[in-house]
């Protein structure tokens, strides 16, 4: 299949290193990938200690309104799909959507799940395990964080009194921000990697193909010819520009032949004896 020499010589290098760097991009993205999800992963939870540290003063005061008008605040800010507050039952309480208030959510949903999947609600969960990625019914990509609102001193302690010190888990916050920027910014990587790897692949081909041209085709098609004029009894043929062992075959060629051109005489000379 592979007749010429350049051929076998600059498609195994090609194929070779194509392979080296598709794998290299696909690693590289994925570690990328990860990293970019696990950031957005930390910054949405840094967002959500934010709502509840600043919910925690109108908490303590029971002042609904004052929490109705942070989730409002905050859940209008730009990429927010969703923002509510629901008790320990399920029910929410306090909703960016205020169509939600009063209804229960479904403890087998992604955002629940985590948490109720045995017979006993786990309490404390890690912040990537908080963390899902769905599509809502608007059809966007949401990545929601679930986080637990725990009770302190300073809840049940309070004047109102509305909790005792052995509930540990007063309610949870949960808020959605869209994913589109994250997949944006996925989608830019991805057509520079590939960019980047087509360049690669062009200049490193391209290099191969001109140092093995230089340093292997060129003077092997010299020796080439070198052989020809030996070959046709131009012994005195010079091989110029070549150095290395092509150049030491080429002394070993124009040797045999001196030898085959002397060999030639004495056959020649010994045939004249034998006439005379």
């Amino acid at each position: 299949m592979l007749r010429t020499l350049s051929s076998r010589a600059i498609v195994p290098v090609a194929v070779a290193v194509t392979g080296f760097v598709v794998v290299c991009c696909i690693l590289l993205y994925s570690v990328m990938k990860t990293d970019m999800v696990n950031y957005t992963i930390r910054h949405e939870t840094n967002l959500t200690d934010t709502v509840i540290k600043s919910a925690r003063y109108a908490m303590l005061k029971s002042d609904r309104e004052m929490l109705c008008n942070i989730i409002a605040n905050v859940g209008d800010q730009k990429g927010v799909e969703h923002l509510r507050i629901f008790n320990k039952k399920g029910l929410i309480m306090f909703s960016r959507d205020p169509g939600e208030t009063g209804r229960l959510v479904d403890k087998k949903s992604a955002g629940c799940i985590s948490c109720h999947a045995g017979p006993v609600p786990i309490s404390t969960i890690g912040s990537m395990e908080r963390a899902r990625r769905f599509t809502n019914e608007r059809g966007v990509r949401v990545l929601a964080i679930t986080a637990p609102i725990y009770n302190e001193p300073a809840c049940f302690n309070a004047a109102c009194h509305f909790h005792t010190s052995e509930e540990k888990l007063l309610g949870t916050l949960d808020i959605g921000l869209s994913a589109a920027p994250l997949l944006k910014s996925l989608a830019i990587i991805r057509s520079r990697m590939v960019i980047f790897s087509i360049m690669v692949l062009i200049l490193t081909v391209g290099g191969v193909a001109a140092l093995l041209r230089r340093q292997v085709f060129i003077p092997i098609r010299e020796l080439t010819e070198f052989t020809s004029d030996i070959n046709n009894g131009n012994l005195n043929s010079e091989l110029t520009g070549i150095s290395g062992e092509l150049s030491d075959l080429a002394d070993e060629v124009r040797a045999m032949a001196l030898k085959l051109r002397n060999y030639e005489q004495e056959i020649q000379e010994l045939k004249s004896a034998r006439i005379r």
